[in-house]
């Protein structure tokens, strides 16, 4: 299927070009400069309902978009929504006016894109599993086996690094020589992948030395084959779990938990914003309290993934000082989570004379 999409390149002078594309090239394409920091309004070209008519095309779909990212969930707490829907009105911010669970059938004039439905990725994850059993395929790597290979290593030093008390600053570059020593420390981080998909990542993971490794995705399917690629490959010991990253079942805190593209595919549901916000809520209440959360997205620059996670500390912030000025007690004014760092040596290409990367890899302390 070929489309028309528009990619903004950001050299000395910025302009659109008009290119004629695959699906699969179009899914998050952002030229940036090499560890730009500046916040680009491109966006992945969602697709939509109309690109989907049928099962078959559904899976031609999946096998060519590159997010490849999951996302959970079914809403049924009336309250959440409300709240999350007051929250984005008083930020000057537009509610989705007509809120519809994600396992109903969308409305066409509402979809932003099926990337952000249950069934999009149950359809997609039984043509995997199918693949899987009968010719051993592991399927996508999502975003490609070089970013794969770049967040596990990088996660590594990272951890090793927080681990020996060295927490690096915004100017920092993730580079400790990893010894011996640092490769023990790894024993002692849980580590949870949120919508793991195929699992693939933690397979890198574990080969990096963590062993305390859970993967989680509301899709049953991604779910039975993820447990059939650690399997095979020889990483049983990985745990998987069906659970919905927005209303988990999880009560567990885990020192380091991942996202590689979730957030990506929650922000092209219909009710995107909203969604976002209850992420957010969800994962804080994931990472233990001096833990560490890596989001990897194709969606969003540095800049922008600090600024939403600072959005989220303000309302956090807000609503700590209303409930303990009901008390009477000492307002808590200390941020749920911190900028850490994020990734400076993703693989660039060029387009247009300028040199870029399509992804954004940042690191956020629990405080």
């Amino acid at each position: 299927m070929l489309r028309y999409g528009e990619v903004v390149v950001s050299g000395q002078h910025e302009q659109t070009i008009t290119l004629h594309t695959s699906l699969s090239s179009m899914a998050g394409i952002r030229l940036l400069p090499e560890d730009s920091d500046v916040s680009q309004q491109s966006r992945a070209v969602p697709l939509s309902a109309a690109d989907l008519v049928s099962d078959d095309d559904r899976s031609v779909a999946a096998d060519s978009w590159s997010i490849k990212s999951e996302y959970g969930s079914t809403l049924d707490d009336d309250q959440r929504h409300a709240d999350a829907a007051e929250a984005l009105s008083n930020a000057n911010l537009r509610p989705p006016s007509d809120y519809s669970s994600d396992k109903d059938e969308p409305d066409s004039e509402a979809v932003t894109s099926m990337l952000g439905f249950q069934s999009y990725w149950d359809a997609a994850y039984a043509d995997e599993l199918t693949n899987f059993r009968e010719h051993g395929h592991a399927g996508e790597v999502w975003f490609g086996v070089d970013v794969m290979e770049v967040v596990a290593s990088w996660t590594k030093t990272l951890c090793v690094e927080i681990s020996q008390g060295r927490i690096p600053n915004d100017v920092d570059e993730v580079k400790t020589e990893v010894d011996e020593l640092g490769d023990k420390v790894l024993s002692t981080w849980s580590v949870l992948d949120i919508g793991t998909g195929n699992g693939l990542l933690l397979q890198e993971l574990a080969k990096q030395g963590f062993s305390d490794l859970t993967g989680t995705d509301y899709s049953e399917r991604a779910i039975n084959l993820a447990q059939s690629l650690a399997n095979r490959d020889g990483f049983s010991n990985v745990k998987f779990l069906v659970d919905d990253v927005l209303e988990t079942k999880l009560e567990q805190e885990f020192r380091l938990v991942m996202d590689k593209g979730t957030l990506d595919a929650i922000g092209l549901h219909p009710d995107g914003p909203v969604k976002r916000m209850m992420y957010w809520d969800s994962v804080s209440k994931l990472v233990a309290p001096g833990g560490i959360l890596v989001v990897t997205s194709c969606n969003s620059t540095k800049d922008e993934l600090v600024q939403e996670v600072e959005s989220f500390n303000q309302r956090k912030i807000a609503t700590a000082q209303e409930l303990e000025a009901l008390k009477g007690e000492e307002p808590c004014r200390e941020p749920p989570f911190q900028y850490v760092s994020h990734v400076r040596t993703y693989p660039t290409f060029m387009f247009g004379g300028s040199v870029g990367s399509r992804v954004a890899t940042v690191a956020f302390i629990r405080k």
